[in-house]
């Protein structure tokens, strides 16, 4: 495995120092994980990203990743990246940052992840879940983390408020990617003090497992965030259909925990649930599940990651316990 890793992290940083060698500033920020679950199943991978500014407002980024598991059809270490022992390109854009008469204005093109929900790697993979949520990764959603936008964004903003639409064609990583075609994204966001409340709306191609499975996938969303004295309580809703004669609902609740007393420590738990309904072939599927779990700070750059999952309800190829066990080690080289 560990030779594995290496040879991956040896090709995605080539590409990414090709592609950045002409930009004016470069930050280059890679991370390693290697991690093991009760599941029956180990996996490992390697994610390299370089970001910075090029000329009169306008920044690039990019990332590439690499990753492998004894088994990718489960979910454990697949927050934000998949695991199909090849490198993919995760995001590749340009984008342009502008503030006229105090109005902010971002104009994105190239790859990005697709701007549903809370989407953001960040807000998946770094926070202590090894795990993403059910409604993000299952077949039967209309969102997933691993779901990318190969087209244009724009965003609007004043300070209490922000709107953003994309529009492009799917080109999502992973074993369950949606179909060639055209597809749209609107998000809307809005900040009153420590609470931040978003509403997303995405009509999509749809992710097809079967043949008679057609029609355009149409989800709504609602997501909310509290922050206060290091506690941060967060959560979505989203429901629609998948392809045609079939719905889909869910939602989860994280709580995320770092007080200063806490040193290196930070807790997590989250509750969640999805359901499906097929009603012309008599199929429902519900599904429910909780993870209880910290994040610790080690030094040299590396962090562990432990989480406790108890699953229920119709979920086939999962153990009803889990005790999945992450070490990431991360780094950054900034400017170049």
């Amino acid at each position: 495995m560990a030779l594995r890793a290496l040879a991956a992290a040896t090709s995605i940083a080539y590409v990414l120092a090709a592609a950045t060698a002409q930009a004016q500033s470069m930050t280059v920020e890679a991370a390693a994980i290697t991690g093991v679950s009760t599941d029956e199943l180990a996996a490992d991978a390697v994610q390299l990203r370089t970001f910075g500014d090029i000329a009169g407002g306008v920044r690039y980024f990019g990332e590439l990743s690499w990753g492998w598991s004894s088994d990718a059809d489960n979910d454990a270490f697949a927050a934000a990246y998949p695991y199909g022992n090849r490198v993919d390109v995760i995001e590749a854009y340009a984008e342009g940052i502008f503030h006229p008469h105090n109005v902010l204005f971002t104009a994105r093109g190239g790859r990005f992840r697709t701007p549903f929900g809370i989407y953001n790697a960040s807000d998946q993979a770094y926070t202590g879940f090894l795990r993403p949520p059910l409604i993000r990764y299952h077949e039967y959603s209309g969102i997933s983390n691993q779901f990318l936008e190969l087209g244009g964004d724009m965003t609007f903003g004043v300070p209490w408020l922000t709107v953003e639409t994309a529009v492009g064609a799917p080109a999502d990583v992973g074993h369950a990617v949606r179909t060639a075609g055209v597809d749209s994204v609107t998000r809307v966001q809005a900040y009153y003090g420590p609470l931040i409340a978003g509403f997303s709306y995405i009509s999509s191609t749809p992710i097809v497992l079967e043949e008679d499975q057609t029609g355009r996938s149409r989800f709504t969303g609602i997501d909310l965030r509290w922050a206060h004295r290091g506690l941060q309580l967060r959560g979505e809703w989203i429901t629609g259909r998948p392809y045609d004669g079939a719905s889909t609902t869910g939602w989860y609740g994280d709580a995320i925990l770092h007080a200063v007393s806490m040193g290196p420590v930070t807790a997590v738990a989250r509750i969640e649930r999805i359901a499906f309904d097929e009603r012309a072939k008599s199929e429902a599927e519900t599904t429910y599940r909780q993870t209880i779990g910290a994040r610790v700070r080690l030094p040299l750059g590396f962090t562990v990651n432990v989480n406790v999952v108890h699953h229920a309800g119709d979920l086939d190829g999962y153990k009803p316990m889990s005790l999945d066990v992450g070490l990431m080690w991360s780094g950054r080289r900034s400017p170049m």
